[in-house]
C-alpha cells in the first residue's frame, strides 16, 4: 500500500495519530521535545509507509533497511512510529516516555528499544553513523549479491536537522559520502528553521543545498507537509541512485515545528519543552482530536498501520525464501557471509596473533601492524582504515584492497569492494562512521590516529560504549615521547579521559605479546569498544617468569618481575608494587633491579578495566594492600589513586611535553632507571 491509496481523510488521521502520541507523551512526562515530531509526522508516514523496507516481528532482518533519526531529540516521532506499524513496544511503553526503566528514554538508544537501530542525540554523530552504515552496506553487497539475488540491496534513510548540519562531524562525514559516492545513502533534511535559541536566522544563512552539491551529492527541495511531495522525491533519489553516477541524496523538507499548534508552531517554544495542558487541548481542538483519551489511535488509523505492517511482513517473507534458495546455490558464498554476520573468531586466535612478534624489539605500533596481518587473515569481517596518517599508524591491510577510492584522472571509483577505508583527515567523522559500521552489522571495524587526536573522536567513543559498538579504536603515538613533534601532539591527559568512559576497554601494550592480545581482545568482544594505545619508539621484549601464561594478559594485569630482595620473602607481600603501563614497563624493570636492597615486584598493567573486572582474590594477591604502590605512566595521574592508593607514588607527566628527541624528554622528565629509583627512594623514606 502507498500513501497515496489511502483516502485523503484517513492518511490525516494517521498524521494526526504520529503528531498527538508525541503530544500527549512529552506532556505526560512533563519533558521533551514535540515540535519536531508534529513537524515531521506526514513526512516519516510517507517514507515508513512508501520506501521503507522493515519487519516490525524481526527487528534485526539482516533485509531490511535502517533508519537513522538523527536528531534524537525527536524521539518520540521515532517511538510513535515503533508503535503504530506494530514492533514490541507498547501504548503504555509511550506512556513510560522518559521515565526510568522503559524503553522509550529521551533520546533513542539501540539496545533498549525495538527497531532503535542507533544511539542519537549529539547532534550529527547520527549522520556519520548513517555513513558508516551505507559503507558497510555497500561492502556486503560487493561481497555476497550475485546475478540471481542481492541479500544486500538495502537503503539507508535518515532524518537529520538544522542542529545536525550545524555540527562539523555531520560536514565530515557528508563530504566522505559524496566522495565515496554512497549512493545508497538518502537523507532528510527537516528544514525548520528553529532552533532552541529561536531562529535559525540567528546563526545559519548557507545555502545547503549548495553545500550538498559541492559534496556532490544529489539535493531536491519539498514541502515536507505534501505526502506527493516526500513520494515523488523518494522515487527521484531511487531512480539517480541506480544510474552509473549515482550520489547519496539529500532531500530538503520545509516543514513546520509544532505543526498544528495555534499558539506554538513556528516558535522555539514547540521545540524543547511540553506545549502545555492548554495548548495541547488548543491543538487537539484546531485539528479535530478527541481531547480523551489520550495516547489515541483509532481504530480505522490502527488498521492501516496494521495493514502496512503486515505487507511488510510478507515482504520480507518473501525474501527469506529467496535468500534460502540463494543460499542453497551459493553454499561457499552462504558460509562465508555466515562468517561476516556473526564476526566470527577462530578459537585459537590468540595463539595465531602471538606468532607473528615474539621476541622482536620493535615499537608497539609495529607491532600492531604485523598482528593486523593475521588478524586480518583470520577475521574476514575485520575492515578499518586510518584519517590519513596509515604511514605513521601502520593499519593497512596488505593485500586487502581499498573501499571508497576514486580515479585521479577520471573521478569514477575505482575500489568499492576493499577492506581499507581512507577515512581522509576526518577524525570526527571517522570516530562516527566506525560506529555506523560495527552497529549496522557484518563487520569488526577499526579506526586510527594519534592519540593526541582521540579529542576529536570521544563523543563517538563515548557513543560507542553507550550503544554497545562493537567498535575498535586504534590510537598511536601514545605519550611524550613521540618526540620533536612537540607538546600539541603529545597525549598527557588523553589515557585518563579515555579510561573514564563508563564501557571502554583501554589497552596500553608494552610489547609485541601484549600487543597481540589486545588485539585478540579487541576481536572478541562484541558488547562495546575497546581502545588500543600504541608506541611510536622502540620497546625490548619482555622477559617474563616461567610462571607466566599469556592468559594472564587478558587479566589486565600480572607480574611480569620481581627483584631477587622480594623473591626471598617468599609467601609475604613484596614491600613495593611499581606498577607500569605501556613503554614505561620496560623502565620500571630497570628501576627494580636498581632497588638491590628492596623487595619490589613489577606489575604491568594493560588494562586497568580487566584488572578492576577480576576477583578480589586476584587483585589482593596482586598488588596487595599490605605494600606500597607507585604508578609509572608516562601521563597525568588521574585515575590512579585507587591503584596506588592515597600515599602512594605516581611518576608520570603533571603538565604538558616539550618538542624534543624521545632521548632527551626521557631525561627531562625523569624517565630513566636512576631519577624513577632515586623517587622511589625519597618516597619510601617520607612514608
Amino acid at each position: 500500500m502507498k500513501t497515496a491509496d489511502l483516502d485523503p481523510k484517513l492518511r490525516e488521521r494517521c498524521v494526526q495519530t504520529i503528531q498527538m502520541l508525541a503530544v500527549d507523551a512529552v506532556e505526560k512526562a512533563k519533558s521533551g521535545h514535540p515540535g519536531a515530531p508534529m513537524g515531521l509526522a506526514e513526512l516519516a508516514f510517507t517514507l515508513w509507509t512508501d520506501a521503507l523496507r522493515f519487519d516490525p516481528r524481526d527487528p534485526a532482518w539482516i533485509g531490511r533497511d535502517r533508519f537513522i533519526l538523527s536528531n534524537g531529540h525527536a524521539s518520540m516521532l521515532l517511538y510513535s512510529l515503533l508503535h503504530a506499524f506494530g514492533y514490541a513496544l507498547t501504548l503504555d511503553d509511550l506512556r513510560a516516555f522518559r521515565q526510568l526503566g522503559s524503553k522509550t528514554p529521551g533520546h533513542p538508544e539501540n539496545h533498549l528499544t525495538p527497531g532503535v537501530e542507533v544511539t542519537t542525540g549529539p547532534l550529527g554523530q547520527g549522520v556519520g553513523n548513517a555513513v558508516g552504515m551505507a559503507i558497510a552496506a555497500r561492502m556486503l553487497s560487493a561481497r555476497f549479491n550475485t546475478p540471481d539475488f542481492a541479500p544486500f540491496d538495502t537503503t539507508i534513510y535518515g532524518i537529520a536537522g538544522d542542529g545536525d548540519l550545524m555540527e562539523g562531524v555531520a560536514s565530515e562525514a557528508a563530504s566522505y559520502a559524496g566522495h565515496a559516492r554512497l549512493s545508497n545513502l538518502v537523507f532528510f533534511y527537516d528544514d525548520n528553521k528553529i532552533t532552541i535559541a529561536g531562529s535559525t536566522a540567528l546563526t545559519f544563512s548557507e545555502n545547503v543545498a549548495k553545500r550538498f552539491e559541492a559534496y556532490e551529492w544529489w539535493t531536491t527541495r519539498i514541502d515536507g507537509h505534501s505526502a506527493a511531495d516526500v513520494a515523488r522525491a523518494l522515487s527521484a533519489a531511487r531512480a539517480q541512485a541506480a544510474g552509473v553516477d549515482g550520489r547519496p541524496s539529500l532531500i530538503i523538507a520545509r516543514t513546520t515545528i509544532g505543526r498544528g499548534s495555534p499558539g506554538k508552531a513556528n516558535t522555539a517554544e514547540a521545540h524543547g519543552a511540553p506545549l502545555g495542558g492548554d495548548e495541547a487541548r488548543r491543538t487537539k481542538e484546531a485539528i479535530g482530536w478527541p481531547l480523551e483519551p489520550t495516547f489515541l489511535v483509532p481504530d480505522d488509523v490502527r488498521a492501516v498501520f496494521a495493514r502496512v505492517g503486515e505487507e511488510k511482513r510478507v515482504a520480507a517473507e518473501t525474501w527469506r525464501a529467496k535468500y534460502a534458495e540463494w543460499r542453497r546455490r551459493h553454499a561457499a558464498l552462504a558460509e562465508a557471509l555466515d562468517a561476516h554476520l556473526e564476526r566470527k573468531v577462530p578459537e585459537d586466535i590468540e595463539a595465531r596473533l602471538a606468532e607473528g612478534v615474539a621476541g622482536a624489539a620493535l615499537a608497539t605500533r609495529q607491532h600492531s601492524q604485523k598482528v593486523i596481518q593475521r588478524a586480518a587473515a583470520a577475521v574476514p569481517a575485520l575492515v578499518g582504515g586510518s584519517a590519513d596518517l596509515e604511514p605513521s599508524t601502520l593499519t593497512l591491510i596488505d593485500g586487502g584492497g581499498s573501499f571508497g577510492v576514486r580515479d585521479g584522472q577520471s573521478g569514477n571509483l575505482s575500489a568499492t569492494t576493499g577492506r581499507n577505508i581512507h577515512f581522509g583527515i576526518r577524525e570526527h567523522a571517522m570516530g562516527a562512521i566506525v560506529n555506523g559500521i560495527a552497529l549496522h552489522g557484518g563487520f569488526i571495524p577499526f579506526g586510527a590516529t594519534f592519540l593526541q587526536f582521540a579529542d576529536y573522536m570521544r563523543p563517538a567513543i563515548r557513543l560507542a560504549a553507550l550503544s554497545h559498538a562493537h567498535s575498535v579504536f586504534v590510537f598511536t603515538h601514545d605519550s611524550i615521547f613521540l618526540g620533536e613533534d612537540g607538546p600539541t601532539h603529545q597525549p598527557v591527559e588523553h589515557l585518563a579521559a579515555l579510561r573514564a568512559i563508563p564501557g571502554v576497554t583501554l589497552f596500553r601494550p608494552a610489547d609485541g605479546l601484549e600487543t597481540a592480545m589486545a588485539w585478540a581482545f579487541a576481536l572478541r568482544r562484541t558488547d562495546g569498544p575497546t581502545v588500543l594505545c600504541l608506541t611510536r619508539q622502540k620497546l625490548p621484549a619482555l622477559e617474563r617468569p616461567a610462571s607466566f601464561e599469556r592468559a594472564d594478559v587478558l587479566r589486565g594485569a600480572y607480574t611480569v618481575f620481581e627483584n631477587e630482595a622480594c623473591a626471598t620473602t617468599k609467601d609475604a607481600a613484596p614491600r613495593v608494587v611499581l606498577v607500569a603501563t605501556g613503554s614505561e614497563v620496560a623502565l620500571t624493570i630497570d628501576t627494580a633491579k636498581r632497588l638491590t636492597d628492596i623487595g619490589v615486584r613489577v606489575v604491568s598493567m594493560p588494562s586497568v578495566e580487566l584488572f578492576d573486572a577480576q576477583p578480589a582474590a586476584y587483585r589482593e594477591a596482586l598488588i596487595p594492600r599490605a605494600s606500597c604502590v607507585a604508578v609509572v605512566e608516562a601521563g597525568r595521574s588521574v585515575g590512579w589513586h585507587r591503584i596506588m592508593g592515597r600515599d602512594g607514588l605516581h611518576v608520570g607527566v603533571e603538565t604538558f611535553g616539550q618538542s624534543a628527541p624521545a632521548e632527551s624528554l626521557a631525561r627531562a622528565f625523569g624517565f630513566i632507571p636512576e631519577a624513577v629509583s632515586d623517587k622511589v627512594r625519597h618516597w619510601l623514606r617520607s612514608l
